[in-house]
């Protein structure tokens, strides 16, 4: 049989397999992970999660050498901290009806499982009121090694050598410095969205940034966006509510990456938002241009 001119048959196709479990941890850590920056998101999403007061986060290398994320939170039991790096295993949902009332930032379970299939992975918790912790080690996907181990009450995770084993992966990163300013970007959205939780950030054994428990929105805002003349300002409707900490007209640039929103305390990038702060300025602000805030 030929094909038609300027068509190719397809091969044959071979026997249907099941991928291996570490294969199918990397594919699906391709839609979790995709820099250094997204590894600290998830770890310290799951600090809130788990009832952290204060996280601290150290990088070496941008991230790509290590990412290791510290809490005061609820911490683990062993098996659980086994389960954890399970695809799908997950404490915050148990039936479908559960999707509704979505409280926590996780659910699915798929971030720790898919960071470890392509990293040097060391989990140590304990759980509170415990007298000892665990630690569980994988690496690239591997088994995991399991062991005692002592530790204060809360959770440590360490994430090496990301991408050592998906070099395709590894070389589309950036310079260390651009996947550092990620990371900061990302610890930033994570204080302005608690402004209770103390958050600190090491780059390279150096510490770089130190935000304490604030007691309000604003002096969030104002510890972290330092040097800014800000105005406050604050509004309601029915069940809904507004509170923005923005420039004057005259500090507006020209894209929006410099407004930073939330909704329910979770981070939201969307344009018409931006758009509708924009033009709550009325006449006084450039067309295309944004002022530089935070939203709540």
């Amino acid at each position: 049989m030929t094909a038609p001119e300027g068509h190719e048959l397809s091969p044959e196709p071979g026997q249907v397999n099941v991928l291996p479990e570490s294969l199918s941890n990397q594919i699906a850590a391709g839609e979790v992970v995709e820099r250094p920056a997204s590894v600290v998101k998830e770890l310290c999403e799951n600090a809130l999660d788990a009832g952290a007061t204060r996280v601290a986060i150290e990088i070496e290398g941008g991230g790509v050498t290590l990412c290791r994320v510290t809490d005061d939170g609820w911490g683990m039991e062993r098996e659980d901290a086994i389960t954890s790096l399970l695809r799908h295993a997950t404490s915050k949902l148990r039936t479908f009806d559960d999707l509704s009332a979505i409280r926590s930032f996780g659910f699915r379970g798929e971030a720790l499982p898919s960071i470890a299939s392509v990293s040097r992975f060391r989990i140590e918790t304990k759980r509170r009121g415990q007298t000892e912790g665990v630690a569980v080690s994988v690496e690239g996907g591997a088994p995991p090694l399991v062991e005692p181990c002592g530790a204060p009450s809360g959770t440590r995770v360490d994430v090496r050598d990301l991408f050592y084993n998906v070099p395709a992966r590894r070389k589309f990163l950036r310079a260390f410095a651009t996947e550092s300013a990620h990371v900061t970007e990302v610890i930033e959205a994570i204080a302005l969205s608690r402004p209770g939780l103390t958050v600190t950030l090491e780059r390279d054994g150096r510490r770089v940034r130190e935000l304490l428990r604030a007691t309000s929105r604003e002096e969030r805002v104002r510890d972290v966006l330092t040097g800014w003349d800000l105005i406050a300002c604050r509004g309601a409707r029915g069940p809904l509510a507004v509170e923005g900490f923005l420039s004057r007209p005259e500090k507006a640039r020209s894209g929006a990456t410099a407004l930073r929103m939330f909704v329910n305390g979770r981070p939201v990038k969307d344009r018409a938002l931006a758009r509708a702060v924009a033009f709550g300025y009325g006449s006084v602000l450039e067309p295309g241009r944004y002022p530089v805030g935070v939203v709540y």
